[in-house]
C-alpha cells in the first residue's frame, strides 16, 4: 500500500513538471489546445529533431510565447504557420506548406531518376561488327597463333599443372 502511495506522488510530480509554468499557458482551454497542436507542428531551431513542444531550449520557450500570442490575439492556425515560416523559413514546420521550391528539391532525385533512363533506352546501338576480309583474318590468325619462339616457360605444353582448353 505504501508503494503505491509513493507511486502515486512521484507520478503527480512528474506531471506537474512536463506541464510546463502555468502562467504561460492561455485562459481559453480552446485556444491553448489550438497553441499546443502547433506546438507539435513546429520544428526546434536549436534541437531541429524535436517540437518546440518537446524541446527545453530557451528559443523553443519564446516560440511557444509567440505562438501563444499569435493565438491570444485570434490569429488562425494557418496564419501562425505563415507568420512562422516567413519569419524562420519553412523549415521551422515539420509540414511545410507545398511551393514550386519544395516540389522541385522533392522532385528532382525522380527527374535526374527519369533522365538517366531515357538516356540508356535512347541511347544509339553499336552496328553489329563487319565481317572480316581474308586478309585480316590472316592477320588475326598468326597473331592468336602460338609461334615457334614462344619462350618453354610460357608454353602451356612445358608449364606443369596447366591444361589446354
Amino acid at each position: 500500500m505504501r508503494t503505491g502511495r509513493w507511486a502515486a506522488i512521484l507520478g503527480a510530480v512528474l506531471c506537474l513538471a512536463a506541464a510546463g509554468d502555468p502562467a504561460d499557458r492561455l485562459h481559453n482551454p480552446t485556444q491553448e489546445a489550438r497553441a499546443r497542436s502547433l506546438f507539435r507542428e513546429t520544428r526546434c531551431l536549436v534541437c531541429q529533431g524535436e517540437s518546440i513542444d518537446d524541446s527545453d531550449a530557451p528559443l523553443a520557450a519564446d516560440l511557444r510565447r509567440v505562438i501563444r500570442q499569435h493565438v491570444a490575439s485570434g490569429a488562425s492556425e494557418g496564419e501562425v504557420r505563415a507568420f512562422l515560416a516567413a519569419r524562420y523559413g519553412d523549415f521551422v514546420l515539420f509540414r511545410p506548406r507545398l511551393t514550386w521550391t519544395n516540389a522541385l528539391l522533392w522532385g528532382a532525385p525522380f527527374l535526374v531518376a527519369l533522365a538517366g533512363l531515357a538516356l540508356l533506352i535512347g541511347r544509339p546501338r553499336t552496328a553489329p561488327m563487319a565481317d572480316l576480309s581474308p586478309d585480316e583474318e590472316a592477320r588475326l590468325l598468326a597473331l592468336t597463333r602460338p609461334s615457334d619462339n614462344m619462350t618453354p616457360e610460357l608454353s602451356s605444353k612445358n608449364a606443369p599443372g596447366l591444361t589446354e582448353t
